[in-house]
């Protein structure tokens, strides 16, 4: 409106398509349907000589079609009617013909044309789109690298229960030029992170495995290029060799044989696998616009070219590099302190893409995606751009304050004079491997409710009635004994007997029962203080009078001590959680 109350009308929205006659009428009244030119009274002018379109600009959006007409020449007037040879644009506004009482169905038949043309021109561009979204689809999905790792990982993505992805970086040179070293390495695992989420999704737990841990390494069947398989053999654990790092690219073992050992070394079953080389952190951390980090002193390494002052900083490309491969910058210039620094990176990287809108950028994300594929190598049931997104999504759901880094606890290696190796810290590795796999947040994030488990819910016998063997397996001398004598003195579990030692240590406790006795081990559970997960009802049923088995094991400290999960970090296990912005090194 103008300061009069007048309507400041853009005289190219005053003309409009007439669906009928495919030319452009004028239009005084925007908010009217579009009508009939309407001649100079006394005129007989024929369509040819009806007013061309007005040009718009792009901001218009009344006036898009008259625009992708072609029109180049404004409006104002008659003035533009009078060079063309067109009636003024006054004459064009005689009285129209209108029949009160009556709808105008011409009208109407008009209106309909126009959101069929605009429906049809609507149509067109989703199928633009469309084709355009799967091209660029296809470029992404073709980035991929894809390796079949057979039984080793999991057949598909599964968004219900835990997940437990593998992340490797390999020291690999190949096709990186002399920079970086031998380039004929063919890499092993230098990096390797196992990512657990929970099955609530409400927390995840990043475990690094060092690379110079002494372990034996299990037999692997690898597919090969003709679709073959091949097994490599395993290594038995000598004195120093061999080391969990060669488990990867160490005689043709591919990535499933890494799988395998971590499973093996943690009771826990990995679903996938996401192997990088030096050329994603570099790729990764430009495409996410750098990262920041902060240093508590500063970083010099002349062997990685590292440079780096106090305070923050925000690193990308070769630089990046330097500073996840540093070691001699480092205090104890160890692979365990360059663990630190790598948690700390991948920890801001993780913030940087959630908090730079990064995810609901469609520029940045196919950045970030492109480069982020072009990296990455993967297990075959995670190869493709809709199931990476998937997991992608399923991992995003996760708070970032509850996501912890934390390292497997390991100790010099006993065995070895030179100390360059090191071996799993058993005493700590359980209970933190124990916490894992219950799903146990090290952050004590919130977790839903859990329904009662089904061997624990149920009629329960009476101490009396409750007949135990109790083997000791915990590794205390006359464990077994001791809580004979705590049940049938304290407990009156008259019916339990010593059965002496297991035949080999064990690390949990376990009790073996047969169907009929499920009532006997709800009740001894209850006065043990045992955990659902310890036990294991047979399938067959058991002698009236038959004994449970009960076997102590490491988790076991004493009678009346209830014998149930970790509730806590076993002290000196280094975390760092994802959302820490401390200043590290």
């Amino acid at each position: 409106m103008d300061t009069q109350g007048r309507r400041n009308i853009d005289p190219a929205d005053q003309w409009v398509l007439d669906p009928e006659t495919g030319t452009y009428q004028l239009r005084l009244d925007p908010d009217e349907a579009p009508s009939p030119s309407v001649p100079a009274q006394g005129s007989h002018r024929d369509s040819a000589e009806r007013p061309a379109a007005p040009s718009r600009t792009a901001s218009s959006s009344t006036g898009t079609a008259a625009g992708a007409a072609g029109a180049s020449t404004p409006v104002t007037g008659g003035r533009r009617a009078a060079r063309t040879g067109a009636a003024p644009a006054t004459a064009l506004t005689g009285p129209r013909s209108r029949r009160k009482g009556k709808p105008d169905r011409t009208r109407q038949s008009r209106k309909k044309k126009v959101l069929a043309w605009t429906g049809g021109a609507l149509g067109f561009v989703v199928i633009a789109a469309s084709v355009g979204g799967y091209l660029v689809y296809q470029h992404i999905n073709n980035n991929i690298t894809t390796v079949d790792v057979g039984d080793a990982g999991s057949k598909s993505v599964t968004h219900e229960g835990p997940m437990n992805v593998l992340v490797i970086g390999t020291d690999s040179r190949q096709g990186l030029g002399s920079q970086y070293g031998d380039t004929g390495s063919v890499g092993h695992a230098d990096t390797t992170i196992l990512f657990h989420v929970s099955a609530d999704r409400s927390n995840a737990t990043a475990l690094s495995i060092p690379r110079d841990i002494v372990t034996s390494i299990p037999d692997c069947p690898t597919k090969q290029k003709d679709g073959s398989t091949k097994v490599i053999p395993g290594t038995p654990r000598q004195v120093s060799t061999p080391r969990f790092n060669e488990s990867l690219g160490q005689d043709g073992r591919d990535p499933g044989c890494t799988m395998r050992l971590v499973s093996e070394m943690t009771g826990l079953r990995i679903d996938h696998f996401m192997m990088v080389n030096f050329e994603a952190v570099k790729t990764l951390s430009t495409a996410v616009g750098g990262v920041n980090i902060c240093l508590a002193r500063p970083l010099v390494d002349p062997k990685s070219h590292l440079n780096l002052s106090a305070g923050p900083h925000k690193i990308e490309g070769e630089q990046a590099l330097e500073f996840v491969r540093t070691r001699h910058a480092l205090q104890n210039q160890s692979d365990l302190d360059r663990i630190k620094l790598q948690q700390n990176f991948l920890s801001a990287m993780i913030r940087q893409i959630k908090s730079s809108g990064t995810l609901t950028n469609p520029g940045k994300l196919f950045t970030l995606a492109n480069a982020a594929t072009k990296a990455l190598t993967v297990d075959s049931a995670i190869g493709s751009v809709s199931k990476l997104s998937g997991l992608a999504k399923d991992l995003s759901k996760v708070d970032t304050k509850h996501i912890t880094f934390t390292t497997m606890p390991v100790m010099d290696n006993p065995d070895e004079k030179i100390r360059a190796t090191v071996v799993v810290d058993q005493a700590k590795a359980t209970p933190l491997l124990t916490l894992v796999k219950n799903d146990t947040s090290l952050t004590q994030a919130k977790k839903k409710p859990a329904t009662p488990d089904p061997r624990l819910v149920g009629p329960k016998a009476t101490p009396h009635d409750t007949r135990v063997n109790v083997l000791n397996g915990s590794g205390i001398i006359g464990a077994a004994q001791d809580t004979v004598n705590w049940l049938q003195n304290e407990q009156q579990v008259n019916r339990s007997d010593n059965g002496g030692n297991a035949p080999a240590p064990v690390a949990r406790t376990t009790l073996e029962y047969a169907p009929n006795q499920a009532d006997q081990a709800r009740s001894l559970a209850a006065i043990m203080g045992l955990p659902a997960s310890a036990l294991h009802q047979g399938t067959v049923d058991a002698e009236p009078l038959a004994y449970m088995k009960l076997t102590l094991g490491a988790d076991f400290t004493k009678p009346g001590v209830p014998i149930g999960p970790p509730t806590a970090v076993p002290g000196g296990v280094q975390q760092t959680q994802a959302d820490s912005t401390k200043c590290v090194g």
